[in-house]
């Protein structure tokens, strides 16, 4: 299902300048037992994405009505919204008048491998995952730096760079060689019981679920710290994990060559994230 400004609907104008050049941002969101996950949190993130770019917020009320109407008869869903700068001419000076254009759809939820145990919801969450490093590099710039833009090219690039099934995830590095993300989600890694991320303030995406994470983290005190860091430092981590809003939290158990424990630190913070999405 597919609504575009509130109509059903599967096209938008040719002259929509997210179509002809990604002047847009968009959210991914879990839908689970007829509830988007963390709804208020994707919408609040995309009004600071529409600030960033100067273009006009849809409004999260009317957001929010228009995405009930999609996933409140759904168990298992993905929830995709996308808003972009609407209609313009050719070139890329922006129209006088900007009027918005906004796309929701909803789709299945990927599969993954069942866990073994009930407490967890596949097995890459129980059991980790294997991850390569990536040879596409992402652009170092601080205008564009942690919003969830249309303009995915490094990402894309980066995906196509396997096709192996083991393969979960790929990490991604900036033109400095700082180790910053996954090509769908946000790292974490742990060394003598701090947890550490990558700043994003030049590159990388402020991922909805690597806010809670940190937040949660420090309502139980352990420390975290933002800052850069290369592949030998993440090499020589005592626990890695990933996470988005769709997977949650995956442990690594691989990257490369070099093997990982699944951490008592990343199943702490695995239960904390149970308990939050349970009391929200």
């Amino acid at each position: 299902m597919i609504l575009v400004n509130g109509e059903y609907k599967a096209h938008v104008e040719i002259s929509d300048r997210g179509f002809q050049y990604g002047d847009g941002l968009f959210e991914t969101i879990a839908v689970n037992n007829g509830q988007a996950v963390f709804l208020d949190r994707h919408l609040a993130r995309l009004e600071r994405g529409c600030r960033r770019l100067n273009i006009p917020f849809p409004g999260i009320e009317l957001l929010s009505l228009e995405a009930k109407t999609l996933y409140q008869d759904s168990n298992k869903a993905v929830l995709k919204l996308i808003v972009t700068r609407g209609p313009g001419g050719r070139g890329y000076r922006q129209p006088d008048i900007i009027q918005p254009t906004r796309v929701l759809s909803l789709h299945p939820f990927p599969s993954f491998p069942d866990s073994s145990l009930g407490t967890f919801k596949c097995a890459h969450e129980e059991q980790g995952i294997a991850v390569r490093f990536c040879n596409t590099r992402l652009g170092l710039n601080p205008a564009l730096a942690g919003i969830k833009h249309l303009n995915r090219l490094e990402q894309v690039l980066a995906r196509a760079e396997w096709g192996d099934p083991d393969i979960q995830e790929g990490i991604m590095l900036d033109m400095a060689e700082n180790v910053i993300e996954g090509t769908m989600s946000n790292l974490f890694y742990v060394k003598n019981d701090i947890l550490y991320t990558a700043s994003l303030e030049l590159a990388g995406v402020a991922g909805v679920m690597r806010g809670i994470i940190m937040a949660l983290s420090a309502e139980h005190a352990l420390p975290v710290i933002e800052h850069s860091f290369m592949k030998e430092e993440l090499l020589s981590a005592d626990e890695v994990f990933i996470s988005n809003s769709l997977i949650g939290i995956w442990p690594i158990n691989k990257i490369g060559n070099t093997h990982f424990s699944v951490g008592l630190k990343t199943r702490q913070i695995q239960t904390w994230l149970h308990q939050f999405k349970n009391n929200n």
